[in-house]
């Protein structure tokens, strides 16, 4: 082929290229439905279209609905191009053929794999493929006093033993209780918390070859630290609603919440004021506050996230390149609008770029939250404390996803069995060791 001839082939297959990208339409699935959620999506379409031709349909799915539907589609080879899902569905739909997995590992690969939280990147792995793309998630956090372990020369609550440290200094009640914990069975909240402080110290119900059973002793320390939380906090069956009421009251020294309190902390939200003084709408709660997100246990030094993380799926049905070139707009040139759509819960799992590797990060701290005021978090919490609420996706980490046992996971937590045995040993119905026996002659009838 004679030089000339060679470039207008090239010419040619790049207009083809181009005029098939812009004559495209691709489905896009959320379940971000909410309407103010869903508008600012379909105008991350409509910035999309301008920039590609490619036009979006975006269609809110309810995420009860998403698993079936997902599943009805792929049957019908009527898949949506990209579908935005939970953690809970990237191994499943990996294995059932519903996603690409090699479209989504070369959109990661294009974007910069280093510019990825590590452990979002890890809960996506697939036989050495990152089998959907990590968009966004929230980890459980520690919220703290501050203000009083400055006063009482405490180190942050990051590990059990600071954590103890600090209850033997703070706990004085009823003015003040050194910790809130969740000890209400029936709770999803309970399962969460338990989940959180069971992966500090290293113990999972699911070993490496998928049977299940916890470590003896790794659960013993779980069991006696966790008792020892009780005992500091309030009587009675305790859930996410007395956490805050008392930690707002100024009535509690530590609590385990999600982000979506930190609004709340801050006064932006009337219907759950923070009542430390008598201006519902006062900063002063938040300002004392510190957050932890990486806690350790005595047999987990390195420590461990609890993390909430979702993620964009190209789908096996998708034409690709036009549902690549709308994965890598909405975590790069709009990925601070993606963010925007809920900052409070939205961490950016991608930091920055290889350019400017903070990119991300600093512009998702100065998007508004809250619902009746609104103000960034960086005027709101000081920059260590904004720090530690995305440093905890470095070590993000949920049961079974190493393990490639999501699922069975999912169902040994649904099950409850973890929170009404823990329930009883701080009861004093049975000591630790029987109750490490307990749960684990439970949970291997699980499957």
């Amino acid at each position: 082929m004679t030089r000339p001839m060679k470039t207008l082939a090239i010419a040619s297959a790049v207009l083809l290229l181009g005029s098939s990208l812009a004559s495209a339409q691709i489905r896009f699935w959320t379940t971000e439905e909410q309407p103010a959620r869903l508008a600012k999506q379909e105008q991350m379409a409509k910035d999309f279209e301008a920039k590609t031709g490619t036009s979006v349909a975006v269609i809110p799915v309810s995420e009860s609905d998403l698993g079936t539907r997902a599943t009805a589609a792929f049957a019908a080879g009527d898949l949506p191009d990209v579908i935005y899902h939970t953690l809970q569905y990237v191994l499943p739909w990996s294995e059932a053929g519903i996603l690409d997995t090699e479209a989504n590992n070369e959109v990661v690969e294009e974007l910069g794999r280093d510019t990825f939280a590590p452990g979002s990147l890890a809960m996506a792995d697939f036989d050495g493929e990152t089998a959907a793309v990590p968009v966004d998630g929230w980890t459980q956090m520690v919220v703290y006093r501050k203000d009083l372990f400055e006063e009482a020369g405490l180190e942050p609550p990051n590990s059990y033993a600071n954590i103890l440290t600090a209850l033997d200094a703070l706990h004085n009640p009823p003015e003040m209780y050194g910790f809130v914990a969740a000890t209400k069975v029936d709770e999803n909240f309970m399962s969460q918390v338990l989940e959180h402080v069971f992966l500090a110290n290293g113990a999972s119900p699911i070993k490496e070859d998928g049977s299940v059973g916890f470590d003896e002793a790794k659960t013993i320390e779980v069991l006696e630290f966790y008792k020892k939380l009780a005992e500091s906090s309030p009587p009675g069956e305790l859930f996410w609603q007395q956490s805050r009421e008392l930690y707002f009251a100024g009535n509690a020294a530590m609590i385990i919440w999600s982000p979506f309190i930190l609004d709340e902390l801050a006064g932006l939200r009337d219907s759950n004021p923070p009542a430390i003084n008598d201006d519902p709408t006062s900063t002063e709660l938040a300002s004392k506050t510190g957050i932890v997100t990486r806690l350790s246990g005595p047999s987990n030094p390195d420590g461990a996230a609890w993390a909430d993380i979702r993620y964009f799926g190209i789908t096996s049905d998708a034409d690709t390149d036009a549902a690549a070139e709308f994965v890598k707009f909405s975590m790069d040139d709009g990925y601070t609008s993606t963010l925007s759509i809920a900052p409070e819960g939205k961490f950016p799992v991608r930091r920055g770029t290889a350019d400017e590797p903070t990119k991300f990060v600093d512009a998702w701290a100065v998007l508004p939250v809250g619902v009746d005021r609104q103000a960034p978090l960086s005027e709101l919490y000081p920059a260590d404390v904004i720090a530690n609420i995305v440093g905890g996706l470095e070590t993000a980490d949920r049961w079974g996803v190493e393990e490639g046992q999501l699922a069975l996971a999912s169902k040994i937590i649904n099950s409850q069995v973890i929170n009404r045995a823990v329930r009883e040993y701080i009861d004093g119905e049975r000591d630790a060791a029987a109750t490490v026996a307990v749960i684990n002659e439970e949970i291997a009838k699980i499957n």
